[in-house]
């Protein structure tokens, strides 16, 4: 899932790491969307097309520990679980988000590809 994500974002030409064909030792993937409403739509589209919680619009939001307002979205069966698919990031130049998880690759595929349409077309 990490691999589609990377190797989609970057026809996009967004700045992806790790590139789609570089080693991993870890399974977040991290693309900068360069702008505020992109990272708000992108991260809708991850939560509407989850399995838990699909109605949920995440809002951009203060949280304790954090400098910049956070958004998050997970539609995650167990709550706080990162392996299940999920993105958040801080909401500052340069509007990086870090995707996670995955439970299959259907979807991985279909959040992503519907994110990726939402997004920028």
């Amino acid at each position: 899932g990490a691999i589609f994500t990377s190797a989609l974002l970057e026809k996009m030409n967004l700045d992806v790491s790790p590139k789609w064909n570089e080693p991993r030792t870890d399974l977040v993937q991290t693309v900068n969307l360069g702008k505020p409403q992109a990272m708000i739509d992108f991260c809708s589209a991850i939560q509407h097309y989850s399995p838990v919680n699909s109605f949920v619009d995440p809002i951009p939001s203060d949280m304790d520990g954090y400098e910049d307002k956070e958004i998050m979205a997970s539609g995650s069966f167990t709550e706080g679980s990162t392996i299940e698919l999920s993105s958040d990031g801080p909401m500052r130049a340069p509007y990086t988000l870090y995707i996670q998880g995955g439970l299959t690759y259907a979807h991985v595929k279909i959040a992503i590809s519907n994110a990726v349409k939402e997004t920028f077309f």
